[in-house]
């Protein structure tokens, strides 16, 4: 028996001293990292630097978008067709959906006090660098283009709500037909799995890609615009604080009586993966183990709620970040908004939110806010300067939500582990998350939920 060359252990200690520095710190430095660089770039005019943030940014982002359409499809179509498996699925749906609404009304009406008490948009103007972004939302386009007219299209032009209309529809026929859908749902978990190993492969380069996508925005715009835009960009950090570590407390106090402080220390790793990922997709495998292993909500049941949630339930991106961000671009143009448009702003927020998709950034969910009001979108150009760290921020508080919500239903249904819930958290691998088979998605799911 031949044995294993002597390069081998040498060639693995680089692997086995970055695994030792924790995952969160590495996207920590990379944040920082990214920062410099840019400002080194901008402030020495090295080009080829700032060229070389740039394409390698572009690259990060390229990657996940290429995982992103088929763990939405094969995801959706295992929450969808394991809910053949919930005795109460009705009831769990339609209670999963209304706090989805709910959440997003308080969302966006904390972000509209914050925008009307600090006006973010006095005293800035528009420069010549903005325009209106290419890709913009319209309720016309929101409302035709949920059916795809190609299913290949959406898949190739990575139309999210498209691929969730698809997924949905293919779920609920595989749980229709019964027991002739089990070889394609024991094909769309296998299939879920080996995409999530694929999604951590990418998630692994998040540090590279969150630096140079931070150093390239530092390279691009600089303090000199970022400047005018500092109340805005504390008003988008306040309004999500403020809904993460205010308003899910207490509801999690008051409605569903568990501890707040036991649901942030093991929610935290997805929720600081979040900020720094800067995608509610991306996080998904990890927040649904989360939400099942350690804050103790069934299986069957987080495999629908998590996976709708990641698509669909964005408090950051779709409720405070357009209400501040409207009430800016008003603003700035100088037109003024009354209830009547207030009221227009919330709607949008709760009826469009499956606009941002769970991808990076929310300019399609902000156009749509604008078109809707009668607002210029050229004022969208001077905020996709800061639209990277504005993003964190907003995913952190969109995958809080989406953990939020499954805890309250569980508790209301009589179903949520509570000694999952209260115990003390233990030491957690995120690649675990992205490594195991959801159960759930095999056609073998647990037996029927029922009131404890």
């Amino acid at each position: 028996m031949t044995s294993a060359p002597e390069t081998t252990a040498t060639d693995a200690e680089p692997r086995r001293r970055l695994k030792k520095i924790p995952f969160a710190a590495q996207l920590l430095i990379g944040l920082v990292l990214g920062l410099v660089l840019g400002f080194a770039a901008r402030q020495w005019s090295v080009g080829w630097l700032g060229t070389t943030l740039e394409t390698v940014g572009t690259l990060f982002v390229q990657l996940l978008f290429l995982i992103v359409p088929f763990l939405v499809f094969t995801a959706i179509v295992a929450s969808i067709a394991n809910l053949k498996g919930l005795a109460n699925a009705g009831r769990l749906v339609a209670k999963t959906l209304g706090w989805f609404a709910i959440t997003s009304l308080i969302a966006v009406a904390i972000g509209l006090a914050i925008g009307l008490t600090t006006n973010p948009g006095e005293g800035v103007s528009l420069t010549s660098a903005a325009a209106a972004p290419e890709k913009t939302g319209s309720w016309t386009d929101f409302l035709t283009g949920i059916v795809p007219t190609n299913v290949a299209d959406a898949f190739v032009n990575v139309n999210v709500l498209q691929i969730v209309f698809v997924a949905i529809v293919v779920g609920a026929a595989a749980a229709k037909i019964g027991p002739k859908a089990d070889p394609f749902l024991r094909f769309n978990a296998s299939a879920l799995a080996l995409i999530q190993k694929a999604l951590w492969w990418v998630i692994r380069l998040a540090p590279i890609g969150t630096a140079a996508l931070i150093g390239k925005s530092v390279y691009a715009y600089g303090w000199d615009l970022l400047e005018p835009l500092a109340v805005f960009s504390i008003d988008i950090y306040a309004g999500a604080l403020v809904v993460m570590l205010v308003v899910y407390p207490v509801l999690l106090r008051f409605v569903a009586k568990v501890s707040p402080v036991q649901f942030f220390r093991k929610a935290w790793p997805a929720i600081q993966f979040a900020f720094v990922s800067r995608s509610s997709v991306g996080t998904l495998p990890l927040a649904q183990k989360i939400v099942t292993d350690r804050l103790g909500v069934p299986r069957d049941y987080a495999s629908f709620a998590s996976p709708f949630g990641a698509t669909t339930k964005m408090d950051g991106c779709a409720a405070i970040y357009p209400a501040i961000a409207a009430i800016f671009v008003a603003q700035v143009y100088g037109v003024s908004l009354g209830v009547q448009d207030y009221l227009l702003i919330a709607f949008v927020s709760v009826i469009g939110s499956a606009a941002t998709a769970g991808l990076t950034g929310a300019t399609v969910m902000l156009t749509l806010t604008l078109s809707t009001l009668g607002l210029p979108l050229e004022g969208v150009g001077l905020l996709l300067a800061i639209d990277p760290i504005m993003d964190m921020i907003r995913t952190a508080a969109n995958v809080t939500g989406q953990m939020v919500v499954p805890v309250i239903v569980a508790k209301s249904e009589k179903i949520l582990n509570r000694e999952a819930y209260d115990a003390p958290p233990q030491p957690f691998d995120a690649e675990s998350a992205f490594d195991s088979e959801p159960e759930a998605a095999s056609g073998k799911g647990e037996p029927a939920l029922q009131p404890a």
